[in-house]
């Protein structure tokens, strides 16, 4: 395989299907925009969408870091809650225009297909980040972003010691043990370039960074000689004596005809889609420089509106049950990292399902009626013998509604 040139194409080829399906959504309507649920259903590729999901989050985690100041208590309980109130009710509100929503979609492209050709890269940004050590619990995390091949990474953090932190040097180490000694576990190459190609025409070799092959040119025939024309008898003279033969002239040959070298064959036009029902597009190809969250919170402000309650709203926070005292309804409670976390690791990335069963919670009269419908209903429904971890957040968080 050559590296270079897969992972040149695996870009141009992201930025390519990026805008074709952001063509198809906003080619009629340029000002259209997606909310987080459109997000998740944008394409027929649940990967695509969940990568979209992971980036979106991380700058939001990045403009939030930007609002703290060294002269305010930003741990403060009231500080913490109300911050956390704002991050869950902000995040209900995703607007994406297609300038800032392509360039995620076309990353997002190029890293679903990256999963598989290149496991090593796909654990270090995808799961590690830019953490210098980190345990396996806070490695799993990140799990809820991966559809593709996800069990082949599951699998490694479950052979680390639970709660242990590891460095970076060392996680990478181990993490390339177990990709040599597992490689033969990964899910199937040829499913996801189906998956692609009914989108935007793509082969295994074109992937691979393989050259196409170019057929040989046929063997041109030499043009046939030309005979020299027959000269006509010469009429005898009378009485005149005979003159001396003239040498006929040379026919020269003729020059062949250059041939031109068998040009280059071009990849096939990709077919026009039909307009998926939920697509997004944009033609640029950088992004346009992005306004941070601070400056237009800044903006709205009203003339009168004090210093504190300017920096209130902006800083990211853990889970709302861990720290409110109690929460008034689920649905307000769960941070947005929570519910995407929810809706993909309890739910299969069904976001209907989930709004039904918490608005279904925030009905019911009491914490042990709730805990059943949990660990009975929706546990034997949506096969949840796996999920300990995220079953027990949701209980915390209907402790903390009954408490």
């Amino acid at each position: 395989m050559n590296d270079k040139d897969s992972a040149t194409f695996r870009e141009q080829y992201g930025r390519r299907l990026a805008a074709q399906l952001c063509d198809q959504h906003f080619g009629a309507r340029p000002t259209a925009t997606l909310d987080g649920p459109a997000v998740l259903r944008f394409t027929p590729i649940r990967q695509i969408n969940l990568f979209v999901v992971q980036q979106l989050l991380a700058q939001w985690t990045q403009e939030m870091a930007r609002l703290r100041s060294p002269y305010f208590d930003f741990e403060a309980d009231d500080v913490r809650q109300a911050l956390t109130q704002f991050m869950n009710t902000l995040s209900r509100r995703i607007k994406l225009a297609r300038p800032t929503f392509e360039p995620l979609l076309a990353r997002a492209v190029t890293d679903t297909l990256s999963v598989l050709l290149n496991p090593a890269d796909t654990f270090e940004q995808k799961l590690l980040g830019t953490q210098p050590a980190a345990t396996p619990e806070q490695l799993r995390d990140a799990l809820r972003y991966l559809d593709v091949d996800k069990l082949f990474y599951q699998d490694f953090l479950e052979s680390l010691p639970a709660g242990t932190p590891h460095d970076r040097e060392t996680l990478l180490k181990r993490f390339a043990l177990y990709q040599e000694a597992n490689y033969k576990h990964h899910q199937p190459l040829e499913k996801l370039v189906a998956e692609f190609n009914e989108l935007l025409p793509l082969t295994e070799d074109e992937l691979r960074g393989k050259p196409a092959a170019v057929p040989a040119a046929a063997p041109v025939a030499a043009p046939p000689a030309v005979p020299a024309p027959a000269a006509a008898p010469a009429a005898p003279v009378a009485a005149a004596p005979t003159p001396a033969p003239v040498a006929a002239a040379p026919v020269a040959a003729p020059t062949p005809l250059p041939v031109a070298a068998p040009a280059p064959t071009a990849s096939p036009a990709a077919p026009t889609m039909a307009p998926l029902p939920f697509s997004t597009a944009t033609t640029a190809s950088t992004e346009p420089a992005a306004v941070p969250l601070y400056e237009k919170l800044k903006a709205g402000q009203p003339a009168a509106t004090s210093l504190s309650e300017t920096l209130r709203p902006e800083r990211p926070a853990s889970t709302f049950a861990d720290q409110a005292p109690k929460v008034e309804t689920l649905r307000e409670a769960i941070s947005i990292n929570q519910r995407f976390s929810f809706i993909n690791e309890l739910f299969s990335g069904e976001n209907m399902e989930y709004h039904a069963a918490i608005q279904h919670l925030d009905t019911l009269p009491d914490a042990d009626s709730a805990k059943r419908y949990v660990t009975q209903d929706l546990a034997s429904t949506h096969d949840w013998t796996r999920k300990d971890e995220h079953v027990s957040k949701l209980l915390k968080l209907i402790d903390r509604k009954f408490a």
